[in-house]
């Protein structure tokens, strides 16, 4: 599963050839959640609230990012690295 962003303790990631809708992985400690990249909305997993709220931040702010990493790794291309929240 290959790393895009890390801040705040937060891991921020995709999985290649992954099911829709398109998602990205995030972990913080022990917490995993899947979340969906056009509704910013979790699909799977739970997440501290404070935690979550970074990640939504940070994620509305690279949506087409996300988007485009999506497609890569749907075609099992490398991933690109995304500016983490600062």
């Amino acid at each position: 599963m290959p790393e895009i962003s890390r801040f705040f303790g937060i891991i921020i990631a995709m999985y290649f050839d992954e099911h829709n809708p398109p998602h990205f992985h995030a972990r913080y400690g022990s917490d995993y959640a899947a979340i969906e990249i056009n509704s910013l909305r979790v699909v799977e997993g739970k997440f501290p609230s404070r935690a979550l709220g970074l990640v939504i931040e940070w994620a509305s702010m690279h949506q087409e990012e996300l988007m485009r990493n999506w497609e890569a790794a749907r075609q099992n291309h490398s991933l690109s690295k995304i500016e983490p929240l600062k």
